[in-house]
């Protein structure tokens, strides 16, 4: 029985109607117009993570290039400069009223050998249909029909490109849209599977055929018409790409549609990062979220993957790397500071993500960019992102001696300081010998300061004092050695810096007062009357900062005529960002 007796079964359009809520499996189908149209407008770009944008076109084809009110086959058209494209076919989809590129404004009559039988219009109908549909001119729009006055047979191809198409980049994912139309939907439909090429292989970009008289974005004039995105996509890696059309449906029986603005589009996912919280103290936990944002046709894409280099200084949780991507995986390796995910987004799926957990024990505002991502594979590349750890400052000092009074003033000397920064280091300062005027000299004056970061993250401000040979006041207090220390440490725990334990201590050699030997355990704060000249304090010990610090001072002495000198004095203490330094 030929096409032409079973197509006579009259108009589809109220049969497709009861028809039109089946839901299309092989593809989505859009709204009309450009398919860079459906997305935010700052497609591919990073900032937004979890809304899809719209993929970018690589390549498309109208079948208007140098075409009139001539009808075209096929194979004897060429695509538009500058990569002029050609196309093939199977002999079946190239005859018997197939392979033509048609417009409402061709001849009334088809054209001799096409074998269109009755149906030449219709084939003008479609075209005129597509083109309403696109939003352009639907009298002069083009399309490439296929009538089928002839079984075709299985899995023939009905349309390939001949010309490897260009890409800008390897490791993308490529799916493809198309705007199709059928008539005669009571009987069989086309069975549109599309496949993108990588050099000789053919790869499915879809799950199953388009099949436009299901679900079409409109019917215009009896004609279904729709524009239709792959649910699927091919990882390519290589440079350049091509397109088939095989149109799964081996029947003549129906299976009348035609095809326009076929599109290669690029829809690789967009990979978003960010940290919450994104300052916090040092030790404390923040998350780092990775986001893989699929484009907004939302086909499926299988097999990215990606690897990140994190800067020195943050310590990964190696045991907290988790993902929520379909079969995907997610390490974190401590050793190396690299996070690596595996995933797929399913059709449909809007985006996924991946997190892993850090800290850092030094401190400091860290950075994350795109060009942190070592090996990429079917993502885009992030913008930046940081994340501040906030670290105590130390605050260590030290001085062998310093007097003060209404005509004179000494020091501090030798003088030691590692402090106001959150960072490690040391100072180490010495003299030989420092003389006071008509209140006495000293010997050797050793000073240091500094402050350091455990392994564990401990922090430890500490100084130190030494003066050797002191003689003050004609021989009221001498000593061979008096010296200090000062400590204020301060752990971290699981979120953030811990209790700060503050330890003072004071040496004391043949220390003497008139004549008198002074305890070399003298109580903290051990006050000496010097009668008619002053008083003076041995093992002075204050708190600074607050309590997040101490002071000791090994003599302190305070004379009646207003000088005040401190001998062998260290100061240790960790404060935060906000407190007052050096603390007074």
């Amino acid at each position: 029985m030929t096409s032409e007796r079973k197509k006579a079964g009259g108009h589809p359009g109220g049969r497709w109607r009861r028809r039109a809520a089946t839901a299309l499996l092989g593809a989505a189908v859009l709204a009309a117009g450009s398919v860079s149209g459906i997305g935010p407008a700052g497609a591919n770009t990073p900032g937004h993570p979890g809304t899809p944008s719209a993929p970018t076109t690589v390549f498309t084809e109208g079948f208007e290039h140098g075409q009139g009110a001539a009808v075209t086959t096929l194979t004897g058209y060429t695509g538009a400069a500058p990569l002029a494209e050609t196309y093939a076919a199977d002999p079946a989809w190239l005859t018997s009223c197939n392979g033509l590129l048609v417009s409402e404004q061709a001849p009334a009559s088809a054209p001799p050998g096409v074998n269109c039988g009755g149906f030449w219009e219709a084939n003008k109908q479609m075209a005129a249909a597509l083109g309403t549909w696109a939003g352009g001119d639907a009298s002069v729009n083009h399309s490439l029909t296929a009538y089928t006055q002839s079984d075709p047979g299985p899995g023939r191809t009905e349309l390939q490109t001949v010309k490897p198409i260009p890409l800008s980049a390897d490791s993308r994912f490529l799916t493809f849209s198309v705007d199709a139309a059928a008539q005669n939907c009571f009987t069989t439909h086309p069975l549109l599977a599309f496949y993108l090429l990588d050099g000789d292989t053919a790869r499915a970009a879809f799950s199953s055929p388009i099949d436009p008289c299901q679900n079409p974005g409109s019917v215009i004039g009896g004609t279904s018409v729709g524009t239709y995105a792959s649910n699927g996509s091919v990882l390519f890696t290589g440079d350049s790409a091509g397109i088939r059309l095989v149109n799964e449906q081996a029947s003549g029986n129906g299976n009348d549609g035609a095809i326009d603005n076929i599109r290669l589009l690029d829809a690789t996912p967009q990979l978003d990062q960010g940290f919450a919280p994104a300052q916090l103290p040092v030790g404390a936990p923040t998350t780092l979220t990775f986001t893989i944002t699929n484009t907004s046709e939302l086909a499926a894409k299988d097999g990215w993957s990606l690897t990140e280099q994190l800067p020195a200084g943050l310590r990964l949780d190696g045991n907290s790397a988790a993902t929520s991507c379909g079969s995907g995986t997610a390490t974190a390796d401590a050793a190396h500071g690299t996070v690596t995910v595996h995933g797929d987004l399913a059709a449909g799926q809007q985006d996924c993500t991946a997190t892993v957990r850090l800290t850092s024990t030094t401190g400091g505002t860290y950075q994350v960019c795109g060009s942190a991502v070592t090996d990429a594979a079917g993502v885009d590349l992030p913008g930046c992102t940081s994340v501040t750890f906030t670290a105590p400052v130390f605050d260590a000092r030290s001085h062998g001696v310093q007097l003060t009074s209404p005509l004179l003033h000494v020091g501090p000397l030798p003088a030691s300081a590692h402090s106001c920064t959150p960072l490690p280091g040391d100072d180490t300062h010495s003299v030989l010998s420092a003389g006071l005027g008509t209140l006495g000299g000293l010997g050797v004056l050793t000073t240091d300061a500094s402050g350091t970061v455990g392994t564990d993250g401990t922090r430890t401000a500490a100084a130190h004092a030494r003066t050797t040979g002191v003689n003050l006041l004609g021989g009221l207090i001498t000593a061979d050695l008096v010296g200090t220390s000062a400590q204020a440490r301060q752990p971290l725990t699981g979120t953030g810096p811990g209790a700060i334990t503050l330890t003072g201590a004071t040496t004391l050699t043949n220390l003497r007062v008139a004549g008198v030997a002074v305890s070399a355990n003298s109580a903290p704060n051990t006050t000496i009357a010097l009668p008619l000249v002053g008083s003076l304090v041995v093992n002075q010990q204050t708190p600074v900062a607050a309590g997040k610090g101490i002071r000791v001072t090994a003599l302190s002495l305070t004379l009646l005529t207003g000088v005040h000198v401190t001998i062998a004095q260290s100061t240790a203490a960790l404060l935060t960002t906000t407190d007052t330094c050096p603390a007074a």
